[in-house]
């Protein structure tokens, strides 16, 4: 079994038996078994939320030993949490099938990986590029004449309204306290 710690200090235990398959598809319509496939790993790596609610189901008799509801367990999911909650997950899964499934989720794992560490290293060189340094300047720039543009408009209308008027109302009427 594998273990992970949510944001709020908690370790919970992954388990993957036939029970909490069974809990899963039963709470979210999904079959984990499909993991073996590739489609489900997918989507589990794409979609945090999916992953954290199948993640409650196969912790729910923890969480509820605990008192701790979908909500509260869903607030604690994020950042690093959410990396070692998935790698439990998936390594746990892979651990629940036979050595030949096994051997071949365990493929597709360090192929969704090594795709992965491609994608964030292609993302990072194309944000250190002199090009989209050149794109970002050139927009802030056009940004910030509009922005300086508006300001001067509603500087404009202000003085109008409240030379027309006289009676414009003061900054904390207009602007809700926060």
């Amino acid at each position: 079994m594998k273990t992970f710690t949510d944001t709020a200090g908690r370790t919970w235990t992954v388990a993957v038996h036939v029970d909490s398959i069974k809990r899963v598809k039963s709470l979210l319509d999904v079959n984990l078994l499909d993991a073996v496939e590739g489609k489900l790993l997918e989507k589990l790596v794409a979609d945090p939320v999916l992953l954290c609610d199948i993640l409650y189901c196969l912790c729910k008799p923890q969480a509820d030993a605990q008192g701790v509801s979908d909500e509260d367990f869903g607030r604690a999911m994020a950042g690093d949490a959410v990396e070692a909650a998935t790698t439990a997950l998936l390594e746990e899964l892979a651990d629940f099938f036979p050595a030949q499934r096994r051997a071949l989720l365990r493929k597709a794992l360090g192929k969704l990986r090594a795709l992965e560490t491609l994608a964030l290293s292609a993302a990072g060189e194309r944000l250190d590029s002199p090009e989209l340094e050149e794109q970002l300047r050139a927009t802030i720039a056009g940004g910030a004449a509009s922005a300086e543009l508006a300001k001067v408009c509603v500087a404009s209308a202000e003085q109008t309204a409240g030379g027309a008027s006289g009676n414009s109302p003061g900054s904390s009427a207009a602007t809700p306290a926060r």
